[in-house]
């Protein structure tokens, strides 16, 4: 039976007629404007060419082939779609990831591009594959591979000063995705492998590894090594079907489980094995009943601006996304720079952590305890970064700053309920690992446009790198050259600043995506549903809390 929220509804201070307001909302348009301009891009692919090239072999853009599998008018969360913004690969990186909604079952699906150097695996690429099969792992669902892939991308040179030396730790890393698709299938979680194309190397194992697969009539071609290298390495002539094509892998060697007369066809046997899955959720559906916030989503986008200095009350996000707006606030007058409560998201109870300003020692204590409660009664949390760090100078180090941060922190790396992580400002220096950074096994991590991630502020690190200067300087009885260290320290800044923004983070795959705020409750709602699929329980014990 689902209740009916008590807890006491949020009262907004935003003045939307503000100059700060209205300014920050002019600031959050123009950055969506421009990742709305990226997602296209990543749409896109390899381009037009290329897409009028496969649609005359009959092939469709993965884009298309995954909106067909789903459900109708189903929610697709896609996975870091910007990864590789910022180098010189497609944006995208050459593969398609996310969470569908597949004959009523909540599915990963990681797909090659083949409009995307014929689906080769890019480091990007390959960064999406692991991340979907962790994705799968850990929230115990079902995972669909659509594959089309000339294997590893063979460009990847060493010398090029453009790209790091990432050749040869490209390859290893991508390994693990072998070692993972196995694990999935001991665990009981189902792997269904669709080949639509030609997938030679290790696009070839994907189905070798794989519970069930569907091959394409004239259009599937599976082999470790194609033609040219079989003819090079063993002198043999062989065409691509006979080597590894459709028929002969369903009549002779057995790896194709179902054979399609099409895409098309594919694609609905694919949902028919989904369906008979006989898939489950254990976790407990939504306890409570769902209401909309009383407060408007759409104010989201006025809430920061450029400089995360400026104090933000996180109860105003808070307010915007969970349900009725309500939100039972734990010890409300202790350790104030830490927000902690419990409140609904569709229904489902969630547990929210959320920063209003720096870390104090009071504050972590507060968060430690409230991170074991949740554990306690089995409820995810949701932390709300927006954190410059922790307070440092005599007094704090005195009041045993390092001692209740490490508090904080052990609880957060012990805790074994679902975190959901939504960077939306600062995600600084400790601060950062206290709550709940990429780094702490989180079942998802987003960012707002407005995310900051860094060591420190890029003031604080030029200026630190002036500070080193000048004492080298001094102790090697040098004259500082103060002109030459202001232009370094403005370099630094530009440096620091352009590398911290959300879209140099998500380029490199370090959360699962930018999302809109006011997509916020919508992309909770869902990733509150996938956890679902895994039973939640709480940690049962510690490490030793020093106090």
């Amino acid at each position: 039976m689902k209740t009916k929220n008590i807890a006491q509804q949020l009262v907004s201070h935003l003045d939307t007629r503000s100059e700060d307001y209205v300014e920050n909302t002019d600031m959050m348009k123009a950055k969506l404007a421009e990742i709305d301009k990226l997602l296209n891009l990543a749409e896109a692919g390899g381009g037009k060419a290329h897409h009028e090239r496969l649609a005359k072999k009959g092939k469709m853009p993965i884009r298309e082939r995954i909106a067909n599998v789903l459900d109708p008018d189903s929610p697709f969360l896609e996975i870091s779609p910007l990864a590789a913004y910022g180098s010189s690969y497609t944006i995208g990186g050459g593969a398609v990831s996310g969470i569908g909604v597949i004959a009523g079952v909540e599915c990963v699906i990681f797909g090659n591009d083949p409009s995307v150097l014929a689906g080769a695996l890019t480091p990007y690429a390959g960064k999406k594959w692991v991340r979907s099969l962790e994705i799968a792992r850990e929230n115990n669902i079902p995972y669909i591979s659509f594959v089309e892939s000339a294997g590893a991308d063979l460009r990847v040179d060493p010398t090029k000063e453009s790209e790091p030396n990432i050749g040869l730790g490209h390859f290893a890393e991508t390994g693990r995705t072998f070692y993972d698709t196995i694990e999935l299938s001991k665990m009981g979680i189902p792997t269904v492998c669709v080949v639509f194309g030609s997938s030679t190397a290790g696009g070839a194992y994907q189905p070798g590894m794989s519970d069930y697969n569907i091959f394409i009539k004239e259009k599937s071609k599976v082999f470790l090594a194609g033609p040219p290298l079989v003819k090079m390495a063993t002198g043999e002539e062989s065409d691509s079907e006979t080597l590894g094509g459709a028929q002969m892998h369903s009549e002779v060697s057995g790896l194709s489980d179902y054979l399609a007369e099409d895409e098309m066809d594919a694609i609905r046997m694919c949902r028919e094995v989904v369906s008979h899955l006989n898939w489950r959720k254990p976790g407990p559906p939504p306890s409570m009943i769902p209401e909309e916030p009383i407060h408007d989503s759409e104010e989201l986008l006025g809430l920061l601006g450029e400089d995360l200095k400026t104090p933000l009350d996180i109860r105003e996000v808070i307010a915007r996304f969970v349900d009725g707006s309500c939100f039972e606030e734990f010890k409300p007058l202790f350790g104030p720079t830490m927000v902690c409560g419990w409140a609904s998201v569709h229904g489902y109870p969630v547990g929210i952590l959320g920063n209003n300003g720096a870390i104090y020692p009071d504050s972590s204590q507060k968060a430690a305890h409230f991170i074991q409660l949740c554990n306690q009664i089995d409820t995810p949390i949701i932390f709300l970064q927006n954190v410059t760090g922790f307070l440092v100078g005599k007094d704090f180090e005195s009041e045993g700053i390092i001692k209740t941060g490490s508090q904080m922190i052990n609880a957060v790396s012990n805790s074994t309920v679902p975190h959901i992580t939504i960077i939306i400002g600062a995600s600084y220096g400790a601060g950062t690992y206290a709550m709940s950074g990429r780094a702490y096994n989180n079942r998802f991590t987003f960012i707002w446009p407005t995310a900051k991630i860094a060591v420190m502020g890029p003031k604080q690190i030029a200026g630190v790198m002036s500070l080193v200067r000048r004492g080298a300087a001094f102790r090697k009885g040098e004259e500082f050259d103060e002109a030459e260290d202001a232009k370094i320290v403005k370099l630094v800044e530009q440096i620091q600043e352009k590398g911290s923004l959300a879209l140099a983070a998500t380029g490199l795959i370090s959360d699962d995506g930018i999302i809109d705020p006011r997509d916020t409750r919508t992309v909770l709602g869902f990733c509150l549903s996938v956890v679902r699929n895994k039973a939640i329980e709480g940690a049962q014990s510690y490490g030793v809390f020093r106090l």
